[in-house]
């Protein structure tokens, strides 16, 4: 969600801070804002909107402290306004903060009745005040600090400045990710690595609980009772953090294109084409042998390549299988069986329901596999199994290449649980090694249907409701293509189980409602054809989305067909999911929407 950048160093803060911020933008912001030391003093410069306002309120204004903080804000309390626009100061102390402080009204309460006055709607003012109520009584900086934190019940990264002191930025970390960077006579901090990326290529992630020192000379760790911590440093390769549009136009459809690439580097981590296997850690063979259910969480598009991933065990391991979206799944009494297996699926690895949730499943006896596209994240290092995504800095805030690359990484696991659990032959597993290696190219060839996608988002762009439907593992698909389209075209979209039709939506079809229709010429390809010739008898406007096979079979009357290469059930989702992301994209297109960074929408949800 909100991004924090913090350096201390030889020259003035405010450049680097801003351009770290310019890198979080893809996460979502409404508001931004940067705090230095101006002669001692806390200055701040604050702006509504994009962060072209704060730069030129810099341009007129400028900021020359050698140390800063700086933040954009998602807002969750307070409306978005200058006001309520961090950092917020108190007497002497500035803060910056990402997530949520869940009993700020008690406190506020409380701060009140001893004579505090409040300027903003924030939860996060509670904290300066706070921590300004410690140094009143006498406090140093990073004492006040410690005192404060176990007050705040929630999921908070924070950055804290300190009026006269030139050398020192105070971090802490609950919940919310926070990373530390490492430069000489000068330190950075940041709620991303990649806006660390081009200041240094050394950095530190804090750990739940931790609190961190950070002067020109170096960085030291805290636990809750003022202990030093060691904490190694590690090195990251700026090159794939340090991210462009190229000769695109947005990131989204940079990232749609880059698809065959980076899927075809996840499957090679995963598939052995010379042997016709799939290559596993042998600690996750081990655990599709002893185990009976298999649990999948996640958020939004995960969720979804989690359902199609449910299919997927269910066929070829015969496992059962429970999916819950994160925010869901610990509020249900869910009996588990000791040492099954929970898998995790996030792009950013600090999604704040998922990470809860894997605690969760972790404290009730049950082994935690992590789909991850970052390595380094929270849920990564929390989990006792990773299998990471190769997609690389997705910067769109709506999902499309880390969705398809865990569809990738899931289809692999899936197949690696069918052989270890002796569902598959070592036929099958060739079969099915094959045509995952053959999913770049149907991928390159779904792309090639652009051009013709390009003119019906003209058409799709007229309408004010859209409905997306299919059977099997294209129903999940038809959910994720309506997520896409709502998310960055504003248009009312929902996904439906074809067979559901009938028992509710199809109240819903007359002329001006164009419906989705997903068929590959499969086992389910008839039945879906009869609920599609439903929508068509009552003057619905059908989009079938199939391939040659289902294009040859399919009676006339669909609006427009969109036919891809035919290709086995296994890897469909994973072309199929390709057409969606580009109607989508161009239909935002025609609409003249921000495509990237769509309206109340953030790239990683850090808060409950």
């Amino acid at each position: 969600m909100c991004g924090i950048v913090g350096f201390v160093g030889r020259g003035p803060a405010a450049a680097p801070i801003l351009d770290g911020l310019k890198r979080l933008e893809y996460r979502g912001y409404d508001s931004a804002g940067i705090a230095t030391l101006e002669r001692g003093l806390l200055t701040r410069r604050r702006a509504v909107g994009k962060l072209k306002n704060l730069e030129s309120m810099l341009a007129c204004e400028p900021l020359v402290g050698r140390i800063g903080i700086g933040h954009t804000r998602w807002a969750t309390h307070g409306r978005p306004n200058e006001t309520n626009a961090h950092p917020h100061a108190v007497d002497g102390v500035a803060v910056v903060h990402n997530g949520i402080i869940e009993n700020h009204r008690e406190l506020r309460e409380e701060l009140n009745r001893s004579g505090a006055r409040f300027a903003t709607e924030t939860d996060t003012e509670v904290i300066a005040h706070l921590v300004s109520q410690q140094l009143k009584k006498g406090r140093e900086p990073v004492a006040a600090v410690r005192a404060a934190l176990p007050r705040l019940e929630g999921a908070f990264a924070l950055a804290f400045l300190f009026e006269g002191y030139g050398d020192l930025i105070i971090g802490a970390r609950k919940g919310s990710p926070l990373a530390v960077g490492y430069g000489e006579g000068e330190m950075y901090l940041g709620s991303d690595a990649i806006a660390l990326a081009p200041l240094t290529d050394t950095i530190n992630y804090l750990e739940d609980g931790d609190v961190t020192v950070i002067t020109r000379q170096g960085i030291a760790f805290f636990n809750a009772k003022g202990e030093q911590l060691r904490r190694l440093p590690a090195k990251i390769a700026g090159s794939t953090v340090l991210v462009h549009k190229g000769e695109h136009r947005h990131f989204m459809i940079k990232e749609i294109h880059e698809q065959p690439r980076v899927v075809g580097l996840t499957l090679a981590q995963y598939v052995d084409a010379a042997t016709g296997t799939i290559k596993m850690p042998k600690d996750v063979e081990l655990e599709f042998r002893d185990i009976n259910r298999v649990s999948i969480t996640a958020c939004g598009t995960a969720f979804y390549a989690g359902l199609i991933a449910r299919y997927w065990f269910e066929r070829y391991a015969g496992l059962p299988v429970e999916i819950d979206v994160a925010s869901e799944f610990r509020y249900r009494s869910v009996p588990f069986d000791p040492g099954n297996l929970a898998i995790f699926v996030s792009q950013s690895g600090e999604t704040a329901d998922t990470l809860a949730s894997l605690e969760f499943a972790k404290a009730h006896g049950q082994r935690a596999l992590a789909v991850v596209n970052v390595a380094s994240s929270t849920m990564a290092r929390a989990s006792q199994i990773v299998l990471p995504t190769l997609a690389g800095p997705e910067v769109g805030v709506a999902s499309t290449k880390a969705f398809t690359s865990q569809l990738a990484t899931l289809a692999c696991l899936a197949v690696a649980a069918g052989r270890a659990r002796g569902v598959l032959s070592a036929d099958d597993e060739v079969a099915l090694v094959r045509a995952l290696a053959d999913v770049p190219s149907y991928m390159m060839r779904a792309l090639e249907l652009e051009p013709k996608i390009r003119q019906l988002a003209r058409k799709m762009a007229r309408s004010r409701d859209v409905l997306f439907i299919g059977r099997g593992t294209n129903y999940p698909l038809a959910l994720e293509g309506a997520l896409k389209l709502k998310e960055i075209t504003y248009i009312h979209a929902e996904g439906y189980a074809a067979g559901e039709l009938k028992h509710g939506p199809i109240a819903l079809i007359d002329k001006d409602v164009p419906v989705v229709v997903i068929a590959p010429g499969d086992m389910m390809f008839e039945k879906t054809m009869s609920n599609m010739h439903e929508v068509i008898a009552r003057e619905g406007r059908t989009i079938l989305l199939t391939d040659r096979k289902g294009a040859a079979l399919a009676s006339p009357g669909a609006w427009m067909t969109l036919v891809l290469p035919d290709m086995p059930p296994l890897v469909a989702p994973l072309a199929f999911a390709v057409p969606l992301q580009l109607l989508a994209y161009h239909t935002a297109l025609v609409l003249g929407t921000d495509v990237d960074q769509p309206r109340n929408l953030a790239k990683s949800v850090t808060v409950e």
